[in-house]
Order: structure tokens, then sequence, then C-alpha cells
């Protein structure tokens, strides 16, 4: 399961604020909704955030009214405006929408529909690449982590921090995957906190 993906009526997220007790994968069918959940943390970890952002991106080009490439590009870079203010030191959300904001600028793109069309798929793409970074930085990391090693494991990489797979704890579970009897020690504070609200 993704904890970012498109479907036909947008954009589907885990909602990460109500985990473990529930899983619920609200929709969204507007950018602005994209942007309010990255800023009320329903979607967390920065290559996740990112991939949000994204395809909030990609929504916003499916909702705009513009029938030309400029009027299109007029909306895109205002509904990039609006996604990072939803969190302006994600480093991967401003990436995710400027790589976006790239394709959409190419002047082969000759129709607004060719934009929207580009923009999506560039959307897509960035969530796919995702997924094939996280795993091959899984296969990559596990190469270090020798049987009964102890690992350290601090912050926010499991599953969900990426669009799938676990970015640092993704070599734990590719390690644990090989066979390899490995003891993880985790530090993460938040939960701690958490338990004593």
């Amino acid at each position: 399961m993704r904890t970012v993906e498109w479907c036909p009526e947008g954009v589907r997220l885990i909602d990460q604020r109500l985990l473990p007790q529930r899983l619920e994968l609200p929709v969204y069918d507007d950018y602005r909704a994209v942007a309010g959940a990255i800023r009320d943390m329903v979607v967390r970890g920065a290559p996740a955030i990112g991939a949000a952002a994204a395809f909030g991106l990609a929504l916003a080009a499916r909702q705009s009214r513009a029938t030309d490439r400029a009027g299109l590009l007029r909306d895109l870079e205002a509904a990039a405006g609006e996604l990072r203010q939803a969190r302006p030191t994600a480093v991967n959300l401003s990436w995710a929408l400027e790589r976006l904001l790239r394709v959409a600028r190419d002047p082969a793109l000759t129709t607004a529909e060719a934009m929207r069309q580009a923009v999506l798929a560039a959307a897509q793409q960035l969530a796919d690449e995702d997924v094939d970074i996280n795993r091959r930085m899984g296969e990559q990391g596990a190469i270090l982590v020798e049987d009964g090693d102890v690992i350290l494991h601090h912050c926010y990489t499991g599953s969900l921090a990426p669009v799938a797979g676990g970015t640092a704890l993704g070599v734990v579970f590719t390690a644990h995957a090989q066979g390899k009897r490995i003891h993880v020690l985790v530090d993460e504070t938040r939960l701690v906190c958490k338990a004593r609200v």
C-alpha cells in the first residue's frame, strides 16, 4: 500500500494522524485540500510530502478552467505557491513542485490539455521513482548490515515516510528479509511525548 497515490477521484493519502488505532484513506479532489492535509500532518515524511504536493499540482491542473497554456501556467504557479506555504521548510515539497513546473513550462506542450497530461505523468513518475529509490536504498544499505548487528534507528523513516518502502528503516526491513538476525534500538521521542499528553 502506498502512503500517497493518484486515483480517478484525486489524491489518496493514508491519514497518519489516526494510526495505529484506525486506517483511513481520504481522497482529496482539490489542491487546496491537499495543501491542508500537508499542513495538518495527514501526510508526513519528506518523500511522501513531496509526492503529495506533486499530485496536488496535478489536481490544480485538472481543476483549472484555463483553456490555453498561458492561463494554465498562471494557475499552476499560483497553486504551487499555496502548496509551498503548507510546509515552507519541506525541501521535498518545493523540489517536487519545481520539477513539475519545469515540465509544465516545456514549450513543446502546445495545448493546455497536453500540459495537464504531462503534469500528471510527471507526478506519477516522481512517486514511482521514490518507491524505486527506497527499494534500492534498502538493498544497498543491507549490504552493510551483518548478521547479529545492532542498529540504532532515529527519526521518521519507516514505510509511511516515503511513497512506499521505507527510507533508513527500509535497510532494516531488507536486512531482515535476507534472514539477517539484527536488533534495532528505536529512540524516537515523539511517541514518548505524545504518551505524556
